[in-house]
């Protein structure tokens, strides 16, 4: 089946617009598609599953075609919030979905067990499904997408929030896909996550599609080779907004025996863990680890934190402090967190909300905290943009923001779960010559967790890893980096 746009510009709300000059997909064909943050990658991802009103030009009616996304992930948890916060909750909405539940409305049993079992985690059949991992997650959701049998399935950032492993078996899936008939369309925003078997390529700049053909002709593009060499050099740090707080001497984390478990699903398993002074942690672990549900527990997100033996910058959790007491000292970007930022509000207040560790702002900013705020849109290539919708903006530019939103305080502890998510090449470089600014100040310690070894800032001092035994568990290797 042949699908075509021509001259095509089509709504995306407003006035904004997405141009697509000219494309074919043709059966057969494995399209890969590359841009900046910004560029409008989601947006012809809608574009190409018939979901984006036509302005002017040619396009095709398309049936058939699904797309699985980070807003659509986002949409999925914002209805399992709902299912657990009405009036008349009984147990099952108590439990929110389970990974069952929400396979099976998609299809059979056996169907979904296979899948599961394809990617690893056919453990998590009856797992809730707010206590997955973000890795784990999207391997449920391609699963579920999988279910649907799609005419053509566009996946928008399918690599994001997956291990090196999940990376590989994904990648390998997707060409068994490709040789089993099904269309594929993937956005990406790393080159190196374009698959070996993507025949066709396209490149995105400021929502419009500025190349699209075979993959050679457009991998030899000039424009393709100017946008893999640039760099881009972060400006100075904005000051801090206030003096560092004065905590008492000795760890700021410390942890002994930690044990954390969903009936008979274990996570964590007699971890003992301390972050002295100083020091800047990388945690590193396979999806499913624990590593997220680690950074819950200091962040006093997780309440199996009030039954281990647990202290936070020199007070023993369950004590007597409250969640917000915590808070004050930390500064956090996870893709959980990017899931829960669902107020709407100006791209402006998300930064604000850092200073009140709140998601929306319920507080009048302070002048000196307006003009922090506009130092770290400049910073982050924002500029001007304080006003706009934060739903309206790219994926990558809600997670350049929310970075700043944890960094604006420039608090004691800094926790980094997967931060460059979503980053194009030159966002990812920018944000981590800031974090190396930061760690050389010496004025936070940072927790830093990625998949991407590539993605760690200059700076940091230990590692903590979570490594798989023999018995379905977890070994916990630590130590100072050579």
């Amino acid at each position: 089946m042949e699908y075509q746009w021509h001259e095509a510009r089509l709504a995306l709300g407003g006035e904004r617009r997405l141009t697509i000059p000219a494309l074919t997909l043709l059966a057969g064909q494995q399209w890969c598609f590359v841009g900046s943050n910004g560029s409008g990658k989601t947006a012809l991802a809608r574009a190409l599953c018939g979901e984006l009103p036509l302005c002017q030009g040619r396009a095709p009616v398309i049936t058939g075609a699904l797309r699985l996304s980070f807003e659509s992930q986002q949409q999925l948890m914002a209805a399992e919030w709902q299912r657990r916060n009405t009036d008349m909750v009984g147990e099952e909405e108590e439990a929110g979905y389970l990974v069952s539940t929400l396979l099976l409305e998609q299809g059979d049993e056996a169907e979904a067990r296979h899948w599961l079992r394809r990617f690893g985690v056919e453990a998590l059949w009856s797992r809730p499904l707010r206590f997955l991992s973000s890795g784990e997650g999207r391997k449920v959701l391609l699963a579920r997408a999988l279910l649907a049998h799609p005419t053509r399935l566009v996946l928008d950032e399918p690599f994001d929030g997956l291990d090196q492993d999940s990376r590989r078996d994904l990648a390998a899936l997707i060409g068994e896909l490709a040789e089993a008939g099904l269309a594929l369309v993937l956005i990406v925003n790393r080159f190196d996550e374009i698959p070996t078997g993507a025949t066709h390529l396209g490149l995105l700049s400021d929502g419009c599609l500025l190349l699209a053909g075979a993959r050679a002709e457009v991998e030899g593009s000039a424009e393709v080779r100017q946008l893999m060499a640039l760099n881009r050099t972060a400006p100075p740090l904005p000051p801090p907004y206030e003096p560092p707080p004065s905590l008492p001497p000795g760890p700021l984390v410390q942890m002994r025996q930690i044990r954390v478990a969903y009936g008979a699903q274990v996570i964590i398993d007699g971890l003992d863990w301390t972050l002295l002074p100083g020091q800047h942690w990388q945690i590193t672990g396979p999806n499913g680890a624990g590593k997220s549900t680690l950074l819950a527990l200091i962040t006093g997100d997780h309440p199996q934190g009030y039954s281990n033996d647990l202290t936070l910058f020199g007070v023993r959790r369950g004590s007597g402090e409250s969640i917000w007491q915590i808070k004050r000292h930390i500064g956090l970007v996870s893709p959980a967190l990017h899931l829960d930022y669902r107020v709407a509000c100006s791209a402006r207040t998300v930064i604000l909300s850092g200073f009140h560790d709140s998601i929306g702002l319920y507080v009048t900013p302070g002048d000196r905290q307006w003009a922090l705020a506009e130092q770290w849109l400049n910073l982050l290539g924002l500029a001007g943009q304080g006003e706009q919708p934060f739903h309206a903006l790219s994926f990558g530019q809600q997670r350049l923001l929310l970075i700043a939103r944890a960094l604006v305080k420039q608090p004691p502890l800094l926790i980094l779960d997967e931060p460059l998510q979503g980053l194009d090449p030159l966002n990812r470089h920018l944000v981590r010559e800031v974090l190396a600014r930061l760690i050389a100040t010496g004025r936070s310690q940072v927790l830093f967790v990625s998949h991407h070894p590539e993605d760690a800032p200059a700076g940091l001092t230990h590692r903590l890893c979570f490594v798989p035994d023999a018995v379905g568990g977890y070994h916990y290797h630590q130590g100072a980096l050579g």
